[in-house]
């Protein structure tokens, strides 16, 4: 990550738990696919960025064992505090603005980290060199401009006030910097940065409990954002929590794609 004065959604509030959690539930099975692929196994050294909650980075210290080592950063450790017992070592790290936790590892991965990092090539750079030879880069990153739409299935009053909420959540991301297309460049990126066999993938989850929860928690986290710009009333946000609450409306999320690549 990045500073927080420029990062909408902050590690400090309480929703940020709640997004966590919505976001291991969605994209957690996603993640340990492409993990489980590249053989993961007892002693490996992996470096989770931007780590956030604690779901990958307890998964990958039982995949790696006593004899292996995860290193997980963020800018703010408060949420995977709870992990921090070996094989698992949790550092404060700017990963777009310092040099990476070390070298050698054999699995790097990031997810949902780098459109948000605003010197994403220099945090890019830093996870390639990271990786030994024959390492593993796994980045996972939205690409929000290829499915703009809270509900893709625009049909009534209360699905297009989410669509115009949640493109105004979209303008606030731009604002402090995001790449809302950063997604789709990601094989090309890893090609570039000197990675051999690099493949990816996108998953989009179109309705279920977790997208209704995970847009709940991000709408109240950027309540007062939303009103300050014009974006939305008060009135606006309360009736759309609401229609989330009332479980009558398909949320969907931004495509997650996965790209991956050896050292």
């Amino acid at each position: 990550m990045t500073q927080t004065d420029g990062y909408l959604l902050d590690n400090q509030q309480t929703e940020a738990g709640q997004r966590f959690d919505a976001f291991a539930t969605l994209f957690d099975p996603t993640t340990f696919r492409h993990i489980e692929r590249f053989g993961i196994g007892s002693g490996w050294r992996c470096w989770e960025v931007g780590a956030g909650g604690t779901s990958v980075v307890s998964w990958l210290a039982k995949k790696v064992g006593p004899t292996g080592r995860v290193v997980a950063t963020d800018i703010d450790t408060s949420w995977a505090a709870s992990a921090a017992r070996p094989p698992v070592e949790i550092r404060v790290h700017d990963v777009g603005a310092e040099e990476p936790p070390g070298e050698g590892f054999d699995l790097v991965h990031a997810r949902l980290v780098l459109v948000h990092v605003p010197d994403r090539e220099r945090a890019l750079r830093s996870m390639v060199k990271a990786l030994r030879p024959g390492g593993r880069l796994l980045v996972e990153d939205a690409d929000p401009a290829l499915q703009p739409l809270l509900c893709p299935d625009e049909h009534g009053p209360e699905q297009q006030l989410a669509n115009r909420l949640r493109h105004g959540f979209r303008k606030l991301l731009a604002g402090r910097g995001a790449d809302l297309s950063y997604g789709r460049k990601l094989p090309r990126l890893l090609r570039e940065a000197g990675l051999r066999e690099v493949e990816a993938d996108a998953y989009f989850p179109v309705t279920s409990t977790a997208c209704a929860d995970l847009e709940s928690a991000t709408v109240r986290q950027i309540r007062d954002q939303l009103v300050t710009a014009g974006i939305a009333t008060n009135e606006d946000i309360d009736r759309h929590l609401a229609n989330v609450a009332s479980g009558s409306m398909d949320l969907a999320t931004a495509p997650m794609i996965s790209a991956w690549g050896r050292k």
